[in-house]
C-alpha cells in the first residue's frame, strides 16, 4: 500500500501491524467519541437529493458492516457520510464466527472477513435507535437498517426471524435493507431464489408498509450478492417491481477469489473463507448495477456498492444509474478524511 498521505503512513506502520479487528475497535471507539465534534471542522457542501421520498444530505453514505448496533451514527455522520446503513441486526443476539474472523489483503487494499452477523440483536438495537431518534443528532439523521437472518434459526423459520427483526426496527429506519447475500451465515444466500425471495419480501413489506409507532410506511431494499448469475439478477430486479420494493442494494462482497488479486497467494489462502471486499469488486458491481437499471428504468432506486474506493468510482456509479453510493472497504484504507471526499465526488 502506498504511503503518500498522513493517514496511509500511519496506516503502514502502525495500523497494518494491528489485529484488524482490534484496530476497527480502536477507530470505532475514536469516531463514537470525536466524529460528532467534526461536524465543525470537515464542512461537506450541501447536495441534498430526494430518494426513496428521504431527503439525503449527499448521496454518499456507510454500507452495512462497520457499525453493526448503531453505536457511532453521529460520529460517523460527522466525519461526511450523508447516511448510515447499520447492521447487519438479526432478531436474536449472536457473537458471530469465531476469531481470528477479518483479513486484510493489503496490496489489493481488500478486506476478507467472516464475521457472522456479530451484533447485540434487534430488540437492544431498536432500544439504541429509539434513543438516538429522541436526541438533536439523531433526530433527522438518515439511518438504513439492514436485517439478516439470526444463524441458529432454521431455514423454514427464516421469514418470522426476518419479520420479527423488521417489526422491532422498521419504526426507527430510514429505510430498512434485507440482506439475503453475505455468504458468513450458512443458507443464506439460497434466500436468493426467487421462490425463497417472494415469500420473505413479501412478509417483510407488510410490517414496513405500516410499522406500528412509525409515521409512515418505511421504504424497504433488498441486497443482493455479487455472485448471482444475471438469469438471477433479473429474476430478482422483476420481482422487485412485482412486489413494490422501493430499491435494491447490488452488492455484497464476493466468494471468489479472482487471479487478478495482487496478494501472495499464500495470504489469501491464509485468509481462508468469507467474503471478499475492495476495489476488486468494482468491474462486476458496477455490471450488476447497469444490468439493473436498465430492467427496472426509474421505477426502483439502486444503491451502488462494492469496489468503491475513489471519488471516480463514486461518479462512476452514478452516472451507471445509482442514486445512491455506499462504501466501507475504502474507509478502512482512506481514513478519516475519505468520507468528506466522496460526498464532495457525489454532487
Amino acid at each position: 500500500m502506498r504511503s503518500g498521505t498522513p493517514y496511509e503512513a500511519v496506516f503502514a506502520n502502525v495500523f497494518a501491524h494491528i489485529d484488524p479487528e482490534v484496530a476497527h475497535e480502536q477507530a470505532f471507539h475514536a469516531i463514537r467519541l470525536g466524529g460528532p465534534a467534526l461536524r465543525h471542522v470537515i464542512r461537506v457542501p450541501a447536495a441534498p437529493r430526494t430518494v426513496m421520498g428521504i431527503e439525503f444530505p449527499n448521496a454518499f453514505g456507510l454500507a452495512a458492516g462497520f457499525d453493526k448496533n448503531a453505536r457511532a451514527v453521529p460520529g460517523l455522520l460527522g466525519l461526511g457520510f450523508g447516511h448510515v446503513e447499520i447492521g447487519t441486526v438479526t432478531a436474536r443476539p449472536q457473537p458471530g464466527n469465531p476469531k481470528p474472523r477479518l483479513f486484510r489483503l493489503i496490496d489489493d487494499r481488500a478486506v476478507v472477513n467472516r464475521m457472522g452477523f456479530n451484533n447485540d440483536g434487534a430488540a437492544v438495537v431498536a432500544g439504541r435507535l429509539h434513543r438516538l431518534r429522541r436526541s438533536r443528532h439523531g433526530r433527522n439523521a438518515v439511518i438504513g437498517v439492514n436485517i439478516g437472518k439470526t444463524k441458529i434459526t432454521p431455514p423454514e423459520n427464516a421469514v418470522a426471524d426476518y419479520v420479527e427483526s423488521a417489526r422491532l426496527l422498521a419504526p426507527f429506519a430510514s429505510y430498512l435493507v434485507v440482506n439475503v447475500s453475505s455468504p458468513n451465515t450458512p443458507g443464506l444466500r439460497d434466500l436468493q431464489a426467487v421462490d425463497e425471495l417472494r415469500p420473505l419480501l413479501s412478509a417483510v413489506k407488510a410490517v414496513t408498509d405500516a410499522p406500528a409507532g412509525s409515521a409512515g410506511r418505511v421504504p424497504l431494499v433488498v441486497k443482493i450478492a455479487p455472485d448471482l448469475a444475471d438469469d438471477d439478477v433479473d429474476a430478482v430486479a422483476e420481482l422487485a417491481l412485482e412486489l413494490g420494493l422501493d430499491g435494491i442494494s447490488a452488492t455484497n462482497t464476493t466468494v471468489q477469489r479472482p487471479v487478478s488479486l495482487a496478494t501472495a497467494p499464500e495470504v489469501i489462502d491464509a485468509a481462508g473463507a468469507g467474503g471478499l471486499s475492495g476495489p476488486v469488486l468494482r468491474e462486476r458491481s458496477l455490471e450488476v448495477l447497469a444490468r439493473l437499471r436498465e430492467r427496472v428504468g426509474d421505477q426502483l432506486a439502486l444503491i451502488g456498492v462494492g469496489g468503491v474506493t475513489t471519488p471516480d468510482d463514486v461518479r462512476e456509479r452514478l452516472s451507471a444509474g445509482a442514486e445512491l453510493v455506499q462504501a466501507y472497504t475504502g474507509f478502512i484504507y482512506g481514513g478519516p478524511t475519505w468520507p468528506a471526499a466522496m460526498a464532495r465526488a457525489a454532487r
